[in-house]
């Protein structure tokens, strides 16, 4: 998979999703291969698309997309 796949999935997903889904909804919902995401990616979709996450349950972190402009 390509990160230009990768950030449209995910940032498709999660403006359906405005609440915000964990990583694990991401990759079960996304049919993802990854078991945890890459955290240069994840760097990249905080700065290209206003990705951020917040605490959510245990040690889940909730993944949102703050700005849908």
């Amino acid at each position: 998979m390509k990160f230009i796949d990768f950030r449209d999935e995910i940032k498709k997903e999660l403006c359906r999703n405005p609440e915000g889904l964990t990583w694990t909804e991401l990759r079960e919902k996304l049919d993802l291969p990854y078991e945890r995401p890459c955290p240069a990616w994840v760097q990249r979709l905080e700065k290209e698309n206003d990705l951020t996450c917040r605490k959510g349950s245990g040690r889940a972190l909730v993944w949102m997309i703050s700005n849908k402009n």
